[in-house]
């Protein structure tokens, strides 16, 4: 996964081997795996293809994992275990729910448009290649992230601020920012990741006070 090494958080987990640090081969390889999995789709990425991304040998990839669906299992649980630091960094930051669910919003928005875009986009399509016992360690990560939103959103529904239904708001929010990274070109002179978060907030009924 891309990520800028510098990053406290992901220095933190790599320190604690929650998380490969990018720099390394094993990081590189989930890289080249997370954009090849992306690309070709799991089932059409080989070995070969794998090992070809990083220069090596195939046989040299089980150095590092036994199959190619550790690999696949490794790109998910490290994204989620990544993503989730964040999120929790961003959320605790905010001194209210309305600022933590724009943490969140930014944070979110931030990790699939850069740093970690591929490897996300492979946890949407691909979740299901994975073996049921890999399946179910993924999804247990996985609602551990959701329940960053659902806390949030349910604070605002209950003081009144938010009169969606909190479940639904998030299916809908997970659809919206995962698409954005079809459109979304800040390069071309578009919005700031910051500005994008405006017009999510707003869509949601958040307006600037």
């Amino acid at each position: 996964m891309a990520f800028v090494n510098q990053n406290p958080i992901l220095q933190s987990l790599i320190a604690e081997q929650r998380v490969s640090d990018p720099a390394s081969a094993r990081g590189r390889l989930l890289n080249e795996a997370a954009r090849l999995f992306r690309d070709k789709g799991y089932e059409r990425t080989t070995v070969r293809d794998l090992a070809a991304a990083v220069g090596i040998q195939s046989g040299s990839l089980f150095h590092h994992f036994r199959t190619k669906e550790e690999i696949l299992k490794a790109v998910m649980v490290e994204t989620i275990r990544l993503n989730t630091a964040l999120m929790q960094a961003a959320a605790g930051t905010a001194e209210s729910p309305r600022e933590k669910l724009r943490a969140l919003v930014r944070t979110e928005l931030e990790s699939i448009n850069g740093q970690t875009g591929e490897a996300m986009a492979v946890l949407v399509y691909e979740w299901r290649s994975l073996s049921e016992d890999s399946r179910a360690e993924v999804l247990e990560l996985r609602d551990i992230y959701e329940e960053l939103w659902l806390s949030v959103l349910r604070e605002l529904a209950a003081a009144g601020e938010l009169g969606a239904d909190p479940f639904i708001t998030r299916r809908m929010l997970t659809g919206a920012l995962s698409w954005t990274v079809t459109w979304y070109r800040p390069e071309r002179g578009g919005l700031s990741l910051d500005g994008l978060t405006s017009q999510v907030m707003s869509m949601l009924g958040f307006h600037p006070r």
